[in-house]
């Protein structure tokens, strides 16, 4: 049975928009590694749509962008969305009951799925299916933008913390 993480990138105020900061090099390498060991990500609509970034080759990458992205595209994607009518290559599109489509995925699916994006998470936590919650906290202060928890108030412990990189600790939560 799978494991739902959710993980983000969050300022010291919460705000996870990639826009205001990005990983450096020592963090950038931890996600390809990362991104090699799950059996998939579950997005919402907007998230999926800034990944997409992945599924086109830039000339400019540098070795690392060109191994995340081989990384990304070998991954199972399941994308919620109400909106959209088809997904890019390796994506199954998720409509209908959020609940029993994630119950079932969780079910057919063995180690980690990633939940990326707040608004889904926030659906996800609410009806009590996130397994984990990771926080990558960078110490920098955003101002705004959108935020780590969006809409909910889980009940969490804190199970490790681990600085990965450049500053930036892991802090990794259950559910109470």
């Amino acid at each position: 049975m799978a494991q739902l993480v959710y993980a983000l990138n969050q300022s010291l105020d919460g705000v996870v928009d990639h826009t205001a900061f990005a990983p450096g090099p020592l963090m950038f390498r931890h996600f390809i590694e990362e991104v090699r060991t799950l059996s998939g990500s579950l997005y919402g609509r907007t998230m999926y749509e800034v990944m997409r970034y992945w599924d086109e080759t830039q000339a400019d990458w540098d070795q690392d962008e060109r191994e995340y992205a081989t990384a990304w595209r070998k991954q199972s994607k399941w994308v919620v969305s109400q909106s959209l009518e088809a997904v890019g290559p390796n994506a199954t599109l998720v409509k209908g009951d959020l609940g029993a489509a994630v119950r079932r995925l969780k079910a057919e699916r063995p180690g980690e799925i990633e939940v990326a994006g707040p608004t889904l998470a926030g659906s996800l936590s609410r009806l009590g299916l996130i397994d984990e919650y990771r926080i990558y906290l960078h110490p920098v202060v955003a101002g705004e933008g959108k935020r780590y928890f969006d809409n909910t108030r889980p009940t969490l412990r804190l199970t490790s913390h681990e600085e990965i990189a450049e500053g930036v600790v892991r802090l990794t939560y259950a559910p109470a």
